[in-house]
């Protein structure tokens, strides 16, 4: 079956990093655009970033802006978030998520989901 598999997420400090990466089985997705979302305890699901399936554009909401990188390779299938200058206010579960259309600040947008990678960052 068709499946997403979020990783890299787990516990650092304020100002250090991470990679999480979003790999993809079950089907090529050279043809999807792709996108990242979070969701913070008691809070609802959030844009993040998306990339254009050839990596041509990037779009990212105004919190991450400078700090937050996303990148897709279509030889591994797999898409990207890399994370710097963390702040105790990136705490959340983030998902990727997979969509034919143009890449989308919806959720409406994609049609295929990970199952989500925790991160916490400590003061």
């Amino acid at each position: 079956q068709v499946q997403l598999v979020e990783s890299g997420g787990g516990l650092v400090q304020a100002g250090g990093s991470l990679r999480l990466s979003c790999a993809a089985s079950g089907r090529t997705f050279s043809y999807y655009n792709a996108g990242w979302f979070r969701q913070a305890p008691g809070k609802e699901r959030e844009f993040v970033a998306a990339i254009a399936r050839s990596g041509s554009g990037t779009y990212y909401t105004d919190s991450v802006k400078g700090r937050f990188t996303i990148s897709i390779d279509n030889a591994k299938n797999t898409v990207y978030l890399q994370m710097n200058s963390l702040i105790p206010e990136d705490t959340a579960v983030y998902y990727c998520a997979r969509g034919i259309g143009v890449p989308s600040r919806r959720q409406s947008g994609y049609e295929y989901w990970g199952q989500g990678t925790q991160v916490t960052v400590s003061s």
